[in-house]
């Protein structure tokens, strides 16, 4: 389980595993110095929907 924190409108992540290699096969075709922004976006487009936005 990873730690989820959110400290003045910041969420911070430690730890977070995610198993699905479709979408590891994907990052993987990125340069490695990239995958943290990538993935940073990815989950902040994913919480847009949850929250209904796009």
């Amino acid at each position: 389980m990873a730690d989820v924190k959110i400290e003045d409108g910041i969420i911070k992540v430690m730890d977070l595993e995610i198993q699905d290699p479709k979408a590891a096969a994907v990052l993987a075709e990125y340069p490695a110095v990239r995958w943290a922004e990538i993935t940073r976006r990815a989950i902040k487009i994913g919480l847009g929907y949850l929250k209904g936005g796009g």
